[in-house]
């Protein structure tokens, strides 16, 4: 192997030919909460599945909807509807987003998963100053292709925020 080829990390998505780089660019897995659309890094996401009903945890907050067993490990499941302060039924689009995120799992549950975006730097705006409903902390920024546009979330940040519910 030459020095110049590119070697996949551990969740890498696709190599890219050598000699080019995506410097300016990052990919986001989106989904929907609500009529909201938001975006991740693709790199935090683990897998999607289909929503299962959790084990319940007796005394833990009503948006941690329990624990799965996912080959092994034991991931807790977070309503991230109910805690953006939405509601959603559990239907056939409801869907678990297994981020690993600050060397731990979690599962979150999200209304439908849209598909893979790749934003180009100019692409992302920053986040606005106005009191809404999520911590702008969580916010990274704005992302606009077209007419859509997409809160990106800073997933790390908001996982390892005692505000989020999963205290070690």
């Amino acid at each position: 192997m030459s020095s110049n080829e590119l070697v996949p990390a551990s969740g890498a998505q696709a190599l890219q030919p050598t000699g080019q780089t995506r410097h300016d660019t990052q990919q986001f897995l989106t989904f929907r909460i609500g009529g909201e659309e938001y975006g991740i890094d693709i790199l935090r996401v683990q897998e999607i599945r289909s929503y299962e009903p959790p084990t319940r945890v007796a005394h833990s907050p009503s948006f941690i909807k329990g624990v799965v067993n996912l080959r092994g490990v034991i991931v807790p499941i977070v309503d991230l509807r109910m805690r953006l302060g939405q509601t959603g039924e559990y239907n056939a689009f409801t869907v678990v987003i297994v981020l690993n995120v600050a060397q731990r799992i979690v599962g979150v549950v999200v209304d439908s998963v849209s598909d893979v975006l790749e934003l180009k730097a100019e692409e992302i705006k920053p986040r606005p100053e106005v009191a809404a409903a999520l911590d702008a902390r969580f916010i990274t920024g704005l992302g606009k292709i077209g007419d859509r546009m997409l809160i990106l979330l800073d997933i790390d940040t908001m996982v390892v925020s005692p505000d989020f519910g999963l205290l070690d």
